[in-house]
């Protein structure tokens, strides 16, 4: 039998305690921090993370943050990414809510699990999507939107950014509230999604702002509202889905994630620096660019966002009869 000393006993319990211990916030950053970004370059997420990456290297001079793009799969690769990464701080995410959430009904099996492979840090931004239609279509409201596809069922067609994605989601939503059959033709970007429209190949889209507001002030699409809970500062006289008489939102978000199991103090501290960044007014000013809102939320907030974004669009994927695999 080996004889070990009290001494030599207490110190190697100190040890594993020490080695048990969460890291302290304060040791974060300690290297260069990696942020993956699920879709290309130029993309919403892409340029939300490339503000969050230029803030926090003005703030950690000494410490490298490098963005990533690792598109494919709706999002689901460059997520997955995260989500094995090791949990140390040293990777995180810029995401939406198709793979932190909505996937999980669209797909038969992810590779990850987003309540536990992945730990929230903050909703990042908040960005309205437009419903926009031909000129063509003569309809000034939600209304009357309703009315002539009520009259119509299945003669006019929607253009979305791809099955599954909240452009479609969003649509099929109205129709089923409207009562009403459309004919979804999906596109592989926002551009041709609108060209559609703008061509009267596709009568109506439902789009990121950006992608629509520089049509509609040269008139060709009109818009007739917003997808968000309340109205955008930036198109105040849009009026909301729901005001509308459409009871549907669809809030294009982004938020800022890490690989579950990461020590509760780093999301904590991230959480805090990230949403002061933020909420920078030069920061505010490149997100006002692109008709998004700093929002800068708990860990908790952005987790209960992601359990809303399954129970509302649960129904409407089931209704809808919409699966990617």
């Amino acid at each position: 039998m080996t004889y070990r000393s009290p001494k030599c006993a207490i110190v190697a319990l100190l040890l594993l305690l020490a080695g048990a211990a969460p890291v302290p916030a304060q040791d974060w950053p300690t290297k260069t921090v990696r942020i993956v970004v699920p879709f290309g370059p130029g993309s919403t997420p892409d340029i939300v993370a490339r503000l969050v990456a230029d803030g926090l290297q003005q703030k950690y001079p000494t410490v490298g943050f490098v963005v990533e793009n690792k598109p494919g799969a709706s999002g689901n690769l460059g997520t997955d990414v995260v989500a094995k990464a090791t949990p140390d701080g040293s990777t995180l995410g810029v995401s939406i809510g198709g793979p932190l959430a909505i996937n999980t009904l669209l797909f038969s099996k992810l590779p990850y699990d987003p309540r536990t492979d992945i730990a929230p840090i903050t909703q990042l931004i908040t960005q309205p999507s437009i419903l926009a239609v031909n000129p063509s279509l003569g309809v000034n409201s939600v209304a009357e939107l309703a009315t002539l596809l009520k009259k119509n069922p299945g003669k006019y067609n929607f253009a979305s950014i791809g099955n599954g994605s909240l452009s479609h989601l969003a649509l099929e939503a109205i129709a089923i509230k409207a009562g009403a059959k459309l004919v979804h033709v999906p596109y592989t970007s926002s551009p041709q999604a609108i060209t559609a429209v703008i061509r009267n190949d596709a009568q109506m889209t439902c789009l990121p702002a950006i992608s629509v507001t520089p049509q509609a002030a040269s008139g060709t699409v009109k818009i007739l509202a917003v997808s968000t809970a309340k109205r955008s500062p930036y198109l105040p006289d849009a009026p909301t889905l729901k005001e509308a008489g459409i009871d549907v939102e669809a809030d294009a978000w982004n938020g800022l994630i890490a690989p579950g199991g990461t020590p509760k103090p780093i999301v904590e501290k991230i959480s805090k620096v990230v949403a002061e960044i933020i909420r920078q007014s030069a920061v505010r000013e490149k997100l006002a660019a692109q008709l998004m809102e700093p929002v800068g939320s708990s860990p908790e907030e952005l987790r209960a966002r992601m359990d809303r974004e399954i129970v509302r669009w649960a129904p409407v994927i089931k209704a809808a009869n919409v699966k990617l695999n």
